[in-house]
């Protein structure tokens, strides 16, 4: 995703707009959109660094560090404002780190609460927020976000996430038209670009995977959730090994992009719903007091048994809490339902000679359990 920081650098200039960038998939991005800024999510690059050693702990996650790093090292030096939500701790100080050490135009976190996100009044209370942010974004930017620009992003984001949703569908072919790594980098191209010039790109791969001939290996079907996972080469890895990647679940695959808004005559109202009522993430699945059940376990076995999956790879970031108060539930369901599961910690960087090895045997593993 290197070529992220071009493509915004590019749209900014072509455009003569401004650039937001976000940390986490509970910014409305629409709303950005809409007041005609480009909303890019902050993404770390998997690579070694220092520079945040005096900012956060080092026992923070990788994903908080690395993309910390990323604004200390100057390479969103385009960015005009940045937005955050009431998030995991390790997020939030990445939030509050940026905005004291790398000053932007405009910096915001929205309030979200933590504990039950379905219930109406959480809705609500986050459909105020959203107004807020957009006097704020009118008083503090000097931009508008009329009716008619809502209803447009809205549209453009919808259709974004129906697309992405068809390509996720490809997945589930005996034989998968693309990659695991391929599907992950149009998750993760969405993220960073106009989604309107992102669909026109989907819609050309669509026609392309239609007259594309067999190219995955006949391996185990695996699924890969967990952290926040934009490491190509880790997924590349994972099927070098002889497997198939085909579906994900983390917020930055198939979780990003599955909920559309549903239209009603308060678009507020409707872009709070979607965000509060998408399958939560591991900070926020405590259930409800009417519903206290979790949603992400029984989720995704569904998913998993959509897909076929016949393994399932848990990749958890070191040091993140949230996920590692996910997976045991996850995994024991899985495991009860027959589907064998591997727990990775990974790290910033890849050790790809015992992460190999750990993948080798957990496919051994598996295809004995097909015979």
């Amino acid at each position: 995703m290197e070529r992220s920081h071009d493509y915004a650098t590019d749209w900014k200039g072509r455009t003569g707009r401004k650039v937001f960038g976000y940390f986490c998939t509970y910014v409305p991005e629409e709303i950005i959109y809409a007041a005609g800024i480009l909303p890019v999510r902050v993404l770390g690059r998997a690579e070694s660094q220092d520079q945040t050693d005096v900012h956060i702990p080092t026992f923070w996650c990788p994903h908080s560090r690395d993309c910390l790093a990323q604004g200390l090292m100057g390479r969103y030096k385009y960015l005009d404002g940045i937005v955050s939500t009431f998030c995991c701790q390790h997020m939030r100080q990445v939030y509050f780190s940026w905005k004291r050490h790398t000053p932007v135009s405009f910096a915001h976190e929205l309030y979200l609460p933590i504990a039950a996100l379905q219930g109406r009044n959480t809705v609500n209370c986050y459909a105020g927020e959203l107004r807020g942010f957009i006097r704020l974004l009118q008083d503090g930017m000097g931009v508008q976000v009329p009716t008619e620009s809502l209803d447009r992003a809205i549209e453009v984001y919808n259709t974004n996430r129906s697309l992405l949703r068809e390509l996720y569908e490809l997945r589930k072919a005996a034989v998968p038209p693309l990659w695991g790594f391929e599907a992950l980098y149009a998750v993760l191209s969405s993220m960073v670009m106009d989604k309107a010039e992102h669909s026109q790109l989907l819609r050309q791969l669509l026609r392309e995977l239609a007259e594309r001939e067999d190219v995955m290996a006949e391996g185990p079907r695996l699924m890969i959730l967990g952290s926040p996972n934009y490491n190509l080469e880790l997924v590349k890895l994972i099927e070098s090994t002889g497997a198939v990647v085909v579906v994900d679940e983390n917020c930055m695959g198939s979780t990003y992009f599955m909920e559309k808004v549903v239209s009603q005559e308060d678009r507020i109202q409707a872009l709070a719903e979607r965000y509060c009522n998408r399958l939560p993430c591991p900070q926020r699945d405590f259930g409800t007091p009417a519903s206290p059940k979790r949603r992400r376990p029984a989720y995704t076995l569904e998913l998993a048994l959509e897909y076929n999956v016949q393994g399932v790879i848990f990749i958890q970031q070191k040091f993140c809490d949230p996920h590692a108060y996910d997976a045991p539930t996850i995994m024991s369901l899985l495991k009860e339902n027959g589907i064998d599961t591997l727990l990775l910690e990974v790290d910033v960087t890849t050790p790809v000679g015992q992460l190999r090895t750990r993948l080798e045997a957990f496919l051994e593993i598996l295809q004995l359990d097909l015979v």
